[in-house]
C-alpha cells in the first residue's frame, strides 16, 4: 500500500488541497477589513455556518481519537453527545439572544456590561489560555500522524512539519478572518465526512459484509455498548456523569467560547443563528455515531486478519488506513485528516486574533474614540497579533511533543475542565442573579477554583471512593460560583441598569427549551435504542 500511495503522492495531494483553500481565500477575502475579518460583515448563510461547524466541532480528535477510544470506552461517548443537545438548546434559546440583542463582536464584552472591567479581561484571558491549549493539542495530534506516515521519509524533523502546518493555517486566513472560514470550513467538513464513510465502505468490502451484517456485527460486538449504569462513584463512563458534562461541555466550549460563537455571531440575523445551532447539534448526534462506529469496524476488521493494534490507539485508524486498505483509502484518510486539523485550527487561530484585537487591545473602544483614520492601522496591528498566535502554537505544540503521553482526547477534556470552569462560573453568575461583585477580586476567584479544583480531583479517589472526570468542569465552575457570591452584593440601581440586556430572564425560554429537549430526546431515543447493546 504505502509502496503505491508514496509520500511524493501524498505530498501533491496535500498541496492541491491547499490550493483548493488559497482559492477559496482569495475570492473571500477580496476587500475585507476587520468587521469580515470578525464577523464576516454579520452576513454569512446559517446553512453553511452550520455544516462548517460540524467539521470545527469534531476536529482532528474525533476523526482520529474517537474511534482509537471505542476499545477501552465502547460507545459510552455517545452519552456525552447527547448531553450535547440539551447544551446547545441553552445556548439556541438562551445565549444567542442576549449576544445578539448586545450586538457583541466579542463575547466577553458581555462581562464588562455586567460585572466591570477586571471580570472581562479575566475572562478573556481563560479564553485565550484555553483556546490556545485546546488548538494546539489538536494540531499536534494530526502533525504526529502526518510526520510518522509522510514527512519521516523525507527526513523532515517535527517542528518543521509543525511549522509548515501553521504557516499554511496563516495563509488562507490572515486577509479574510471568519469571512473566509465561513466557506473553508464547509469544504473541511465535506471532506472529513466522505474520508469516514469511505473508509467504512472499504472495510465492509474487506470483511464482505453489507450494510445490514455490518450493523449486526458492530450491535453484538464487545464495543457498542452506550449505557453505563453500574457504579455512579467509581465508574467514569456512569450514564449521569457523562450525560451532564455535555451539556455543560457543550454550553462553555460552544456557547462561551469565542471561536465557536464567533461564526455564530456572523450569521445574518438570530433567527438565523438559531437554525444553524439546532440543525448543526441533531446532524452532530449522528455524525458522532458514525466515527464510533468506524471506530469499532476498525477493532474488529484488525482482529479478524491479526493486525497488532498500535499501543496509542489514536494511531489505529491511520495505521489501517495507509497500510492495509487500498489506496484511494488511504488518499481519502489524508485528506480527511488534514481537514480535520484545519477546520478547528484555522477559526481557532481566528477567534484568538480577534479575542486579543477585542478584548486586550480594546480595537473597539479605540474605533470608536477615532476619526476613522486609526482603521489602517487597527488592520496592521491585527496581522501582527495573526502572526503573534501562530507562533505561539507553534511553540505549544513543540512542548507538547516533548512531554505528552496520554491519550489526546482525555487531555483536552481534562484541561478544558480547568480552564473553562472559571467561565462558565462567571457567565452562570451573571445569567441567573442580579448581585454585582467586587469587581478587583474576580481575578483571584477565577484563579484559585481551578485550584481547588485539582485538590479536589486527586483527594476524592483516596477520601470518598469518587471518580471525576470530565465533570470537573462542572465542580469547577460551581465553585467559581460559590466564590462569586462571597464577594458580592445587591446594588438595586445597578441591577435595574443591566437587567434589559446583560441578564436572563430565564422564564421567556423555558417553555421553548422544554418542548426542544422532549423533541430532541424522543427523536434521539428512537433513533439510539437500535444501537443499544441487547
Amino acid at each position: 500500500m504505502l509502496e503505491q500511495l508514496n509520500p511524493i503522492i501524498i505530498l501533491i495531494i496535500i498541496a492541491v488541497y491547499f490550493a483548493a483553500l488559497i482559492g477559496i481565500s482569495y475570492f473571500t477575502s477580496k476587500d475585507s477589513d476587520n468587521e469580515d475579518f470578525f464577523v464576516a460583515g454579520r452576513q454569512s448563510p446559517w446553512y453553511l455556518v452550520a455544516f462548517g461547524m460540524i467539521g470545527a466541532s469534531l476536529s482532528g480528535v474525533t476523526f482520529i481519537s474517537v474511534p482509537g477510544w471505542v476499545d477501552a470506552s465502547q460507545f459510552s461517548y455517545m452519552q456525552m453527545v447527547l448531553g450535547y443537545l440539551f447544551g446547545y438548546a441553552f445556548i439556541a434559546f438562551v445565549l444567542m439572544p442576549m449576544y445578539y440583542k448586545l450586538q457583541l463582536t466579542s463575547i466577553y464584552t458581555y462581562l464588562e456590561k455586567r460585572f466591570g472591567r477586571v471580570s472581562y479581561k479575566t475572562g478573556a484571558i481563560f479564553f485565550l489560555i484555553s483556546r490556545t491549549i485546546g488548538a494546539a493539542f489538536r494540531l499536534y495530534l494530526v502533525a504526529i500522524v502526518l510526520q510518522q506516515f509522510v514527512m519521516e521519509p523525507f527526513g523532515i524533523p517535527f517542528p518543521v512539519t509543525v511549522l509548515g502546518t501553521i504557516f499554511l493555517i496563516w495563509v488562507y486566513t490572515f486577509k479574510g478572518g471568519i469571512k473566509t472560514i465561513v466557506w473553508t470550513d464547509t469544504l473541511q467538513t465535506l471532506s472529513m465526512l466522505v474520508a469516514v464513510v469511505m473508509t467504512i465502505f472499504f472495510i465492509s468490502q474487506k470483511m464482505e459484509l453489507g450494510i445490514g451484517d455490518m450493523v449486526g456485527m458492530i450491535q453484538q460486538s464487545d464495543y457498542s455498548q452506550i449505557f453505563f449504569f453500574d457504579d455512579f462513584f467509581s465508574d467514569g463512563k456512569h450514564f449521569i456523569k457523562r450525560f451532564l458534562a455535555g451539556v455543560f461541555i457543550a454550553i462553555v466550549m460552544t456557547g462561551l467560547d469565542q471561536d465557536m460563537m464567533q461564526k455564530n455571531l456572523s450569521c445574518r440575523t438570530l433567527v438565523d443563528a438559531q437554525k444553524n445551532m439546532i440543525s448543526f447539534s441533531i446532524v452532530l448526534v449522528f455524525v458522532n455515531l458514525l466515527f464510533l462506529a468506524m471506530g469499532a469496524l476498525l477493532f474488529l476488521y484488525a482482529n479478524s486478519v491479526g493486525i497488532e493494534v498500535p499501543g496509542k490507539t489514536d494511531l489505529l485508524y491511520p495505521t489501517i488506513a495507509l497500510q492495509h486498505l487500498p489506496p484511494i483509502a488511504g488518499i481519502v484518510f489524508i485528506i480527511g485528516l488534514v481537514a480535520a486539523a484545519y477546520s478547528s485550527a484555522d477559526s481557532a487561530l481566528t477567534s484568538l486574533t480577534t479575542s486579543f484585537c477585542i478584548d486586550i487591545l480594546d480595537f473597539e473602544k479605540k474605533k470608536e474614540e477615532s476619526d476613522g483614520s486609526i482603521n489602517s492601522e487597527l488592520k496592521q496591528t491585527r496581522t501582527f497579533v495573526h502572526i503573534g498566535f501562530s507562533i505561539l502554537l507553534f511553540f505549544v505544540i513543540i512542548i507538547f511533543w516533548s512531554i505528552n503521553d496520554d491519550a489526546v482526547i482525555s487531555q483536552i477534556f481534562k484541561v478544558a475542565g480547568y480552564t473553562y470552569g472559571p467561565l462558565l462560573g462567571l457567565y452562570f453568575f451573571g445569567f441567573f442573579t442580579k448581585q454585582q461583585v467586587y469587581d478587583k477580586w474576580v481575578w483571584l476567584i477565577c484563579l484559585m477554583a481551578p485550584i481547588l479544583s485539582g485538590i479536589l480531583n486527586w483527594l476524592a479517589p483516596i477520601l470518598l471512593g469518587i471518580t471525576f472526570k470530565f465533570e470537573i468542569l462542572i465542580i469547577n465552575g460551581l465553585l467559581t460560583f460559590i466564590g462569586l457570591f462571597f464577594i458580592s452584593y445587591y446594588d438595586a440601581d445597578a441591577a435595574e441598569n443591566v437587567l434589559d440586556g446583560a441578564i436572563i430572564d430565564i422564564d421567556m425560554y423555558i417553555h421553548i427549551i422544554n418542548y426542544y429537549y422532549l423533541y430532541l430526546f424522543d427523536f434521539c431515543n428512537k433513533k439510539c435504542v437500535y444501537y443499544v447493546k441487547t
